[in-house]
């Protein structure tokens, strides 16, 4: 086999890998998740104003990947379940933040360390200098194909 040859072959038999991969890690994270009573795309949010603290709602569906008809469907829903509430912006009345209430607080505290730990669990397997070059191989890849 010519080398062209082989390199495409490898590239298609990387990206049948990498897939593969991702479907098993998330399908392990979404079972993860499931078991506090969340989907993935409430946990994101929480997630999200966990360790960012209050957002603007436009900015969740941004930074977690969601149209803003979505946003504003998973807020009501975390609204409902009282984990967030709504806040007008003091700097701009037209914008408003969603923020983690006391519940929201006390649920990420609890869950957080637990789906670290779940996640953590998934890559065992690989040494330190393994999730290391992974995650590094994985970022260069993920930025050379933005670029194009």
């Amino acid at each position: 086999m010519e080398s062209n040859e082989k390199r495409q072959a490898d590239a298609l038999k990387l990206f049948v890998v990498l897939n593969r991969a991702q479907e098993s890690v998330s399908k392990q994270a979404i079972k993860d998740i499931k078991k506090y009573g969340l989907n993935l795309t409430e946990f994101a949010v929480l997630e999200l104003l966990y360790h960012k603290g209050p957002q603007p709602i436009q900015m969740i569906g941004k930074k977690v990947l969601l149209a803003s008809s979505s946003i504003t469907y998973v807020v009501d829903k975390l609204e409902e379940k009282a984990y967030i509430e709504r806040a007008a912006c003091p700097n701009d009345r037209r914008v408003t933040h969603a923020r983690l209430t006391e519940k929201g607080e006390a649920l990420m505290g609890e869950i957080f360390p637990q789906h670290t730990e779940a996640l953590t669990k998934l890559f065992d397997h690989l040494s330190e200098e393994e999730l290391t070059n992974t995650i590094s191989i994985l970022r260069k890849i993920g930025l050379s194909v933005e670029k194009e």
